[in-house]
């Protein structure tokens, strides 16, 4: 069965490279991703979190030239979660997309607000990079 998906994206006025080199480092999430949780560490080689789904890891795609952000988040229960995200560059700026997933049992309520969730998030990531030289 299909995964209804939502792309999420943001204009970021800063170049590709400084933008992925935020994005793609996970000790920069709790700065920008509110929903996931305020405190990231790395524990044997894993970047782990306590979240409001409890104990969560976070892996991201390895470092590359094509901007992959993609990452897995794995719950205490060991389910895990896969989230596309992007940085493409776009001129001297760069587009952060971010595909939103529905996955089964969700309904169309908290879709929608998981939707919001991470235009909001992107929204405060937007502000954090620009504000940086």
């Amino acid at each position: 069965m299909a995964i209804e998906s939502r792309h999420v994206s943001i204009l970021i006025q800063r170049p590709f490279e400084q933008v992925y080199a935020f994005v793609s480092n996970p000790a920069n999430l709790p700065a920008w991703a509110s929903g996931l949780s305020d405190r990231i560490e790395q524990v044997d080689g894993e970047w782990v979190a306590d979240s409001p789904m409890g104990r969560i890891t976070v892996k991201f795609a390895p470092p590359n030239t094509f901007g992959i952000t993609d990452h897995e988040v794995t719950i205490a229960d060991g389910t895990t979660f896969y989230n596309p995200m992007r940085v493409i560059p776009n001129g001297s700026e760069s587009e952060v997309d971010f595909t939103v997933r529905r996955f089964e049992g969700v309904s169309a309520e908290d879709f929608e607000r998981d939707a919001r969730t991470v235009a909001a998030d992107l929204a405060r990531l937007k502000e954090l990079v620009e504000a940086t030289s």
